[in-house]
């Protein structure tokens, strides 16, 4: 059995797309509506907008998480 050619670099590739999308917090928006959907099929979902607004404001909200320094 033979390897597909380019098959180890696509996952080389895949592999590297996921982790700058999970390091960089792009993921986060995705398991969310994952999350609510799984929960209430019938919910209203914030867009993404909406979400990185508020995952800002929660992440400015809370001094011990050391988003900002004053």
């Amino acid at each position: 059995m033979t390897a597909r050619p380019g098959g180890k670099l696509r996952r080389a590739v895949r592999w590297v797309r996921w982790y700058v999308r999970e390091v960089s917090g792009e993921a986060a928006y995705d398991a969310y509506v994952a999350h609510a959907r799984r929960c209430d099929p019938d919910a209203v979902v914030m867009t993404r907008r909406e979400f990185e607004r508020r995952r800002t404001e929660a992440r400015e909200a809370d001094p011990r998480d050391g988003f900002r320094c004053c």
